[in-house]
């Protein structure tokens, strides 16, 4: 892929503080974005869209300020203790959808990105972004939805920050949350671990939070009831470190679901994964919701459920480590890493085909979380 540019990216910004023109003829995009220089809702959806924009135009304009890493979550050496930072911000619609709310959200998505780098969290920060005429019936809802799931969790809530926006220029309430959390010393989790031979383990049901939330919107009602199964995962990582296994690699698939989280860590990785459908967790009103709409559930959101690569001789541990945790019960091999196809995701199908499982361009459903 050709480098990209920045228009007379040596010359200083204009008067005006806007950026130098974005040179677009240097992106490689497989949707048509040379034909459309703004910002669209695929941007966010946390599949190709999303990896060339930060690539292509947040990169090039950092420039060295910026980690190559860049990830959900940062290990960091201070001292002599290994930190993990993290932050997110979070735009769901609705704000109240079956089995949570923005605000346990907000706190168990932070909370789970500091636990796939091996972390316990330690504080989290708080912001709440408000629209002018949200009732406030609703952003106490909110907030004691965070503050009950910060307990849960066994977080601190230590600083936060509030601003208001005008009326018609928000969805009621965005949060911010940013978090810190202890790395255990036993462990050395990262996507670059990942290697040949290596087992996919996935926690439980895929598909169950997006179906959630579609459920919940207009027109989009369906004829039973799925509630998210947005969690903390960090009492579910404790129990796989705990297990004594060599963990490679933890990753949640939120946005872009198992399908962009897997090619994420395969090209990170170098290494091919090749999936078993018929081994993967989903449940009957999730494919009958995805087939009614036309939904891979592969690349729909889940907020309370992790990916795991660990080696083939500590697969029997951790599975069972994690099935003995109320989150994990229904865990399951779906896959292992191979030497074919690096940096691709295949999958078996049940009628003994094979087919290559893409990068999602932007968001089947964007603002799911």
């Amino acid at each position: 892929m050709p480098d990209s540019t920045l228009h007379d990216s040596t010359v200083p910004h204009s008067m005006t503080g806007r950026p130098s023109t974005i040179d677009m003829e240097q992106w490689v995009c497989p949707m048509p974005l040379r034909s459309s220089p703004n910002i669209v809702m695929g941007h966010g959806g946390g599949g190709a869209m999303s990896a060339e924009l930060i690539e292509h135009l947040f990169l090039p304009a950092f420039g060295s300020a910026a980690d190559a890493g860049m990830g959900d979550s940062a290990v960091l050496q201070i001292g002599s203790a290994r930190l993990a930072f993290s932050t997110d911000s979070y735009v769901v619609k609705p704000l109240f959808f079956p089995g949570g709310t923005i605000g346990d959200l907000a706190v168990n998505g932070t909370v789970n990105d500091l636990a796939m780098a091996g972390a316990q969290p330690v504080a989290l920060s708080t912001a709440f972004i408000l629209e002018e005429g949200t009732a406030l019936d609703e952003i106490a809802h909110v907030a004691q939805a965070l503050g009950t799931a910060a307990l849960a969790a066994g977080v601190k809530l230590v600083t936060g920050d509030t601003k208001v926006v005008d009326a018609g220029h928000g969805d009621g309430i965005y949060v911010n949350t940013a978090g810190i959390g202890l790395v255990d010393d036993r462990v050395d989790i990262r996507p670059e671990r990942a290697a040949v031979g290596d087992v996919v383990i996935v926690s439980g049901d895929i598909g169950v939070h997006g179906v959630a939330v579609m459920s919940c919107r207009e027109g989009l009602q369906f004829a039973t009831t799925v509630a998210s199964d947005t969690a903390p995962l960090n009492g579910l990582v404790k129990a796989m470190i705990d297990s004594g296994a060599d963990v490679h690699v933890l990753r949640d698939p939120t946005r872009g679901g198992v399908a962009a989280t897997l090619n994420e860590l395969a090209k990170a990785a170098r290494v091919g994964v090749s999936l078993d459908e018929r081994t993967f967790p989903i449940p009957a009103d999730v494919r009958d919701a995805c087939g009614l709409l036309g939904l891979d559930p592969l690349q729909v959101a889940n907020e309370g459920k992790l990916l795991a690569f660990v080696p083939q001789d500590d697969a029997h541990r951790v599975l069972a480590a994690m099935r003995a945790h109320p989150l994990g019960a229904r865990a399951a091999v779906i896959g292992r890493c191979v030497a074919d196809h690096p940096g691709m995701v295949v999958a078996r199908t049940a009628l003994g085909g094979t087919r290559v499982v893409d990068l999602p361009i932007g968001e089947q459903l964007p603002r799911i979380c």
